[in-house]
């Protein structure tokens, strides 16, 4: 009885431990990409670009004590087009990049750390300098049956950026382009979501 147990447990043990590794190889390379979707979003202050990163039931947590839980990817998509809309109203530019520090999957659910950072570029003819605020992050994501992972839950808070620049690069985890220190650790736009 004890050896039909045993072996039992070693067949569990290699089909669950097989099934992780073959996802984890498979399947970072697409959540990876979900950081350059983001990148490519703010750059191009497009919100439409965010529809491809939240599944349709996800929700926002925002730091904010004062700001509800956001639900569902037609309002998260609404809160990016808010944002959006007031940096182009100023004719300002955004940037936004991440340094994964920690992933964990499971089947057919990812849960990523790590931090953000934002650059905040005012219009060249107004004299400002750049400046930037930073974060830390823990983004669920779900494999849908399409095959695609998508975001289902996204929150964030604030952290020093030098926890962003000191991040170090794990292996197969996203870590963004190196954007060189600027001095400034405020953003004129701070109180504004989201914030990521």
């Amino acid at each position: 009885m004890l050896k039909k147990v045993a072996t039992a447990f070693t067949l569990f043990s290699l089909l669950y431990f097989s099934a992780i590794t073959t996802a984890t190889a498979d399947d970072n390379q697409a959540l990876n990409q979900v950081y350059s979707q983001f990148s490519q979003a703010f750059n191009e202050l497009d919100a439409s670009r965010m529809v491809s990163i939240y599944s349709e039931d996800a929700c926002y947590i925002p730091e904010s004590q004062g700001e509800e839980i956001t639900i569902g990817r037609d309002n998260i998509v609404a809160l990016y087009e808010n944002f959006f809309g007031k940096i182009k109203h100023k004719n300002a530019k955004i940037e936004v990049d991440f340094r994964v520090i920690e992933r964990n999957i499971e089947g057919r659910s990812a849960t990523d750390i790590g931090y953000y950072l934002i650059r905040f570029h005012p219009p060249i003819d107004n004299g400002e300098p750049s400046s930037e605020f930073a974060g830390k992050f823990v983004g669920v994501s779900k494999k849908k049956q399409d095959g695609k992972w998508y975001l289902t839950v996204d929150t964030n808070n604030r952290a020093e950026a030098s926890f962003y620049f000191n991040a170090k690069p794990s292996p197969n985890l996203y870590y963004g382009r190196q954007f060189p220190s600027i001095s400034q650790n405020s953003l004129p736009i701070q109180d504004e979501k989201p914030q990521h």
